[in-house]
C-alpha cells in the first residue's frame, strides 16, 4: 500500500493526466452523478494529511521579516492582479474559468514550495515560514477577494465562502496540528520525521488524483462537446506562470541574497492548487466543477514550470556558496 501511495506522489503529473482522461471516458459512457457525494470526503482526504506535516511552531522562530513581507505583498497584490487581468483578457466569455484562475492566485505555497526550495539549495526555513504564513493569509483573504473582484460572476455570499474556507483550511489545520503533536509524543520526533511524516503527502496526492477524476466525470459531456475548453486554458496559464517567475526572479536577484531569493520565488509563484481545487468543488456547488477545470490543468503546468525553473535557478542567481568555492 505504501508503495502505491509513494508511486502516486512521485508520478503526480502523469497520474493527474490519466485521471483526467479516464474521467472523461467514464463520464461519457456512464451516468455517474452519484460521485458528487464523494467530493467532501475526498476533499478531507486531500487537505487534512497536508496539514499534519506543517511545522506551525516554526513561524514563531526568528526569520527575515523583509523577505516575508515582500513575498506576501507579491502573493496578495501582484499575483492576484496578474490573474485578474489575464482572466479579463482570455476568459471574457468564460467567467467561471476566470474565477478559477483568480482562485489559484489567492492561495500561495504548498508542501512542494519547501521541496523545490530545497532542491534548488534555497533557504528552506524561510520557505517553511512562507508556506504557513501564506496559508493563513490566503484563508483570510480568499472570501474577501472573491466577493470584491468576482461577486458579480459567482452567485455565492461572502459568508458561504468564509464558512467553507474555515472548513477546508482552518479546521484541518487545527486537527493536523493536534495529530502531529500526538504522533510526536507517541513515537518521538525522529520516527515521526523519518517514517511517519513522509506518508501523509502521498495520501493527500491520492485525494488530489481522485477528486480530479470525479470532477472530470461530472463535466465530461460538456467538455467532450467542446474540447477547445481545456486547450483555451493552456496559454493563459503559461503566461500566468511565466510572468510570475520572471517578475519575482528580478525582485529576488536585485534585492535579496541567493538563498532567500529562491525561497521567495517558490514561495510566491507556486500556488496551493489542492486548496484551490477543494474550495472550488466544495464552496461553489455546481459552478465549482467548471471552476475546478482550470485548477486541474494548472497542476500539470505548475509542476513542469517548477521543474524547468530548477534547471535555470543557478544561472539566474548564481551557484550555491559552497559550489562556488569549489566544494
Amino acid at each position: 500500500m505504501l508503495k502505491i501511495l509513494f508511486y502516486f506522489r512521485k508520478h503526480l503529473v502523469l497520474n493527474i493526466t490519466i485521471a483526467m482522461v479516464l474521467g472523461l471516458a467514464v463520464g461519457n459512457f456512464w451516468e455517474a452523478q452519484f460521485l458528487q457525494n464523494l467530493i467532501l470526503p475526498l476533499t478531507i482526504l486531500m487537505i487534512y494529511p497536508m496539514m499534519v506535516t506543517l511545522n506551525i511552531k516554526s513561524v514563531f522562530s526568528g526569520c527575515s521579516y523583509r523577505v516575508q513581507l515582500i513575498s506576501q505583498l507579491i502573493n496578495f497584490i501582484f499575483i492576484p492582479i496578474t490573474a485578474y487581468f489575464l482572466g479579463k483578457v482570455f476568459f471574457i466569455n468564460q467567467p467561471l474559468t476566470a474565477v478559477g484562475l483568480f482562485l489559484i492566485a489567492l492561495l500561495p505555497t504548498s508542501g512542494m514550495t519547501i521541496s523545490w526550495t530545497g532542491f534548488a539549495k534555497g533557504n528552506v526555513p524561510v520557505a517553511i515560514k512562507m508556506t504557513i504564513i501564506g496559508l493563513v493569509l490566503g484563508g483570510i483573504a480568499t472570501p474577501i477577494y472573491i466577493q470584491l473582484f468576482m461577486g458579480e460572476v459567482v452567485s455565492i455570499s461572502f459568508g458561504k465562502v468564509l464558512q467553507q474556507v474555515l472548513i477546508i483550511i482552518f479546521i484541518p489545520m487545527i486537527l493536523g496540528f493536534l495529530t502531529q503533536t500526538f504522533l510526536i509524543k507517541r513515537y518521538g520526533l525522529k520516527q515521526f520525521q523519518t517514517e511517519i511524516k513522509p506518508i501523509f503527502p502521498s495520501v493527500a496526492t491520492l485525494g488530489v488524483v481522485a477528486i480530479i477524476f470525479v470532477a472530470m466525470v461530472l463535466k465530461s459531456k460538456s467538455i467532450l462537446q467542446n474540447p477547445q475548453t481545456i486547450l483555451n486554458m493552456i496559454l493563459p496559464l503559461l503566461l500566468f506562470y511565466g510572468i510570475s517567475f520572471g517578475i519575482v526572479s528580478l525582485i529576488g536577484k536585485f534585492f535579496f541574497n541567493r538563498e532567500d531569493a529562491i525561497a521567495m520565488v517558490y514561495g510566491t509563484v507556486i500556488r496551493n492548487l489542492s486548496l484551490a481545487l477543494a474550495i472550488a468543488v466544495v464552496a461553489f456547488g455546481k459552478q465549482g466543477l467548471e471552476i475546478a477545470l482550470i485548477v486541474a490543468v494548472a497542476y500539470v503546468i505548475q509542476a513542469q514550470a517548477a521543474a524547468s525553473y530548477l534547471r535555470i535557478a543557478n544561472r539566474v542567481f548564481g551557484e550555491p556558496a559552497l559550489q562556488a568555492a569549489g566544494d
